[in-house]
């Protein structure tokens, strides 16, 4: 498996060395932490991580279907988070709940491509107008907050060199991109204009326990687990494409060093793997940890291949340097955890 390793050694910053439990405990205990997306995959995650050292929590999420919440993400956190079924679009109960909060991680967001291009005017109520009304009910009821936003690595299009750093240009090929791309630059925006401490994680192929498996809208490798759990071959469109992917306990580590960091506001920071692999190598490699399965190679179908983006892995030399953030979990063991959670509790998200 192709491994690829930083260019630089990270200095030690604060936070890495101390680490992350011992940082909870130092600038979280006690405090109040607002949760938009919260029912969804790495928001559940980072509530139980929060909830562990006594934060405070409240979740937001709509429920919407399509959008990968799920209640059976917090099963048996029930007594120690919030939970408030709303949706980002409602300015009016958003402004509520940003009262008296000390950190907003702010992850709701339509996160499939091709409903993007399929419907794109609810992308863009969801990932670029609630985006701005988020802010101004944080400007007006709580400006004083910090706020991470979750972007994506969709925002660069289609690379031209590798690996993407921040400075390469910013150039959408879906819908989705370009909505992100507006919801980031609003929060950057609010920083340097209101002076308010916001910053944003361009995330990459974030996997792990609870993210949606049911159908690809969230991510094809939950769909590729799925079928191999279910005993059924899964489908590699062409397999040559590079990717590099973090597993969610990397990606919540990152999120708290991010919100918790005066020097992050009003930046933007990749996430990224130090293992590329081509899509057949990562197949490969789920069969093996799975220990058994199946899958086949299909062409791309036309409109997912119109706004496939080919190669991409990122450069994470700057969150690395700056805030002390490395991913940890390897490809193989994240995969085998994932795999082992899923065998488990299968029903709940099928």
């Amino acid at each position: 498996m192709p491994a690829r390793a930083p260019e630089e050694t990270a200095a030690v910053h604060p936070s890495s060395a101390t680490g992350i439990g011992e940082l909870l405990e130092r600038e979280f205990a006690g405090r109040r932490v607002l949760i938009t997306g919260g029912l969804g995959f790495i928001g559940s995650n980072l509530a139980r991580r929060l909830a562990e050292y006594g934060v405070q929590v409240t979740l937001v999420d709509s429920l919407v279907p399509a959008y990968g919440g799920n209640l059976h993400n917090v099963a048996g956190l029930e007594s120690r988070v919030r939970v408030n079924i709303s949706d980002v679009r409602d300015a009016h109960s958003f402004s509520y709940l940003v009262r008296g909060q000390d950190y907003l991680f702010n992850l709701a967001g339509q996160t499939s491509h091709l409903d993007s291009m399929q419907d794109p005017f609810t992308d863009m109520e969801i990932n670029c107008r609630a985006q701005l009304s988020i802010l101004e009910a944080c400007r007006r009821q709580n400006p004083d907050l910090r706020i991470v936003f979750a972007s994506t690595r969709q925002l660069y299009g289609k690379p031209d060199r590798l690996p993407v750093d921040e400075s390469h240009l910013l150039r959408p090929v879906d819908v989705n991109g370009i909505n992100k791309m507006a919801g980031e630059w609003y929060h950057i925006l609010y920083h340097q204009v209101y002076g308010m401490r916001a910053c944003a994680l361009r995330l990459t192929n974030t996997y792990g326990a609870r993210m949606r498996i049911k159908d690809a809208r969230q991510t094809f490798l939950g769909l590729w687990i799925r079928r191999l759990v279910e005993d059924k071959p899964f489908e590699v469109w062409e397999g040559t494409q590079r990717r590099d992917f973090n597993h969610v306990d990397d990606v919540v580590d990152a999120l708290i060093l991010a919100v918790a960091s005066e020097s992050a506001a009003g930046r933007v920071f990749n996430l990224g793997g130090a293992e590329v692999l081509a899509l057949a190598e990562l197949a490969r490699l789920l069969v093996e940890v799975n220990g058994g399965g199946a899958f086949v190679h299909r062409a791309f179908p036309p409109e997912r291949k119109r706004i496939d983006i080919g190669d991409y892995y990122a450069d994470f030399r700057l969150i690395q340097r700056e805030l002390g953030w490395t991913p940890k979990v390897s490809l193989r063991e994240g995969l085998a955890r994932t795999l082992d959670y899923y065998r488990q509790n299968l029903p709940h998200y099928v």
